[in-house]
C-alpha cells in the first residue's frame, strides 16, 4: 500500500517513524504545514528518501495535480493544520484517515486534552477515523480509551497520546490493508456528540469567583506545562500557576474567592467558592502575602 502523509509536530514525528517500519507499506510523500514547516519531520523524510511537499492550499488544482502523480492508496493526517476538501480526501482508493486524541463523537475539534481535564473526565480516548466533509465526524476505524486519575495533568495525557496515536494508526492501516476494517458511524454512538472550540490567549485565566476547589484543580492541571499554565493576577501583576493540590477534608465556608489565606516557604492556600486549595508551583514577580487577592 502506498500512502501520502500529512503532519506536524511530535505526533507526526512518531507516527511517521512507525509507518516507515511497516512491511508492505510505502510512504510516497510527506506534506508539512506551509507557514511553519516542521524541520524535524522534513529530516525524517530526507533520511528515508521520501519526497517532501509544502503548499499553502492542499485543495488547490496545482496540489491535486502533484499528488495525482503518486497514485497513493491512502492519505494519513496526523496533527495537520489544513482542512481536506472532498476532491482531496476521496482521491486515494482507500480514502483519507486521521488520528484524533479524543473519544469521538465527543471531544471533536481543538485542544481536546485540555478540555477533558477542565471537564474533570475520568477517561479520554484516541480515535482513528475516516476524513469526511465535517470536522472529526467521519466513520471510526479504531478507538481506545485510557483512564484519568488525579495524578494526571496535561503533560501526562500528552505523552501518552504521543505514544498511543502511532500504535493505533498502525492497527487501523493494517485493518485497511487486510480488508478487515469495519468502520462505525459516529451517529450510532450518539446522534450529535460535541465539538470543542480552540482555546485562545486569555482563556487560561482562573475564574476564582465562580470556581470550586475541584474546578480550580481541574483547570490548573489542564493548562500545566508544557501548556501555557493557568493565569491569575495579584495587584495587577501576572501570576502563572502550574500546580494546585486538593486538601482532603478542607472545610466549606464563605469567604472571598481568590484570597490568600496562608503562606509558607513552598505553598499558599487560596480561597475558592467552597473551600480552599494549596498552590504549590507558581511564578510571580510580585511578592505574595497573606491577605492578598487573586483576581
Amino acid at each position: 500500500m502506498k500512502i501520502g502523509f500529512f503532519g506536524d509536530g511530535p505526533w507526526a514525528h512518531r507516527a511517521l517513524a512507525s509507518l516507515l517500519k511497516m512491511p508492505r507499506l510505502n510512504v510516497d510523500f510527506v506534506c508539512v504545514r506551509h507557514d511553519k514547516p516542521d524541520l524535524s519531520l522534513l529530516d525524517i523524510a530526507k533520511e528515508n528518501n521520501v519526497l517532501s511537499l509544502s503548499v499553502a492550499n492542499i485543495n488547490s488544482e496545482e496540489f491535486m495535480s502533484e499528488v495525482s502523480k503518486h497514485c497513493s492508496d491512502l492519505f494519513v493526517s496526523m496533527s495537520f493544520n489544513q482542512i481536506f476538501k472532498s476532491d482531496l480526501y476521496s482521491f486515494p482508493s482507500s480514502g483519507t484517515i486521521n488520528c484524533h486524541a479524543g473519544k469521538l463523537p465527543f471531544y471533536r475539534g481543538r485542544n481536546v486534552l485540555n478540555w477533558v481535564l477542565i471537564n474533570d473526565e475520568t477517561e479520554f480516548g484516541i480515535t482513528v477515523h475516516y476524513v469526511d466533509s465535517g470536522i472529526d465526524t467521519g466513520e471510526i476505524i479504531v478507538q481506545e480509551c485510557f483512564g484519568i486519575t488525579d495524578s494526571d495533568n496535561y503533560g501526562t495525557l500528552l505523552e501518552l497520546s504521543y505514544k498511543k496515536c502511532p500504535e493505533l494508526l498502525v492497527v487501523a492501516i493494517e485493518q485497511i490493508m487486510s480488508g478487515r476494517v469495519q468502520p462505525i458511524s459516529q451517529q450510532t454512538i450518539h446522534p450529535t456528540g460535541f465539538y470543542c472550540s480552540r482555546r485562545l490567549p486569555g482563556d487560561e485565566i482562573i475564574q476564582w469567583s465562580s470556581s470550586t476547589s475541584r474546578e480550580v484543580f481541574s483547570f490548573v492541571r489542564a493548562l500545566s506545562k508544557p501548556g501555557p499554565q493557568a493565569l491569575t493576577f495579584c495587584k495587577a501583576s501576572a501570576v502563572r500557576i502550574n500546580r494546585v493540590e486538593l486538601i482532603p477534608g478542607s472545610p466549606i465556608f464563605k469567604g472571598i474567592p481568590g484570597a490568600i489565606l496562608s503562606k509558607d516557604a513552598a505553598t499558599i492556600l487560596v480561597k475558592t467558592t467552597d473551600s480552599f486549595v494549596r498552590v504549590s508551583e507558581w511564578t510571580s514577580k510580585e511578592v505574595l502575602r497573606v491577605g492578598d487577592r487573586f483576581i
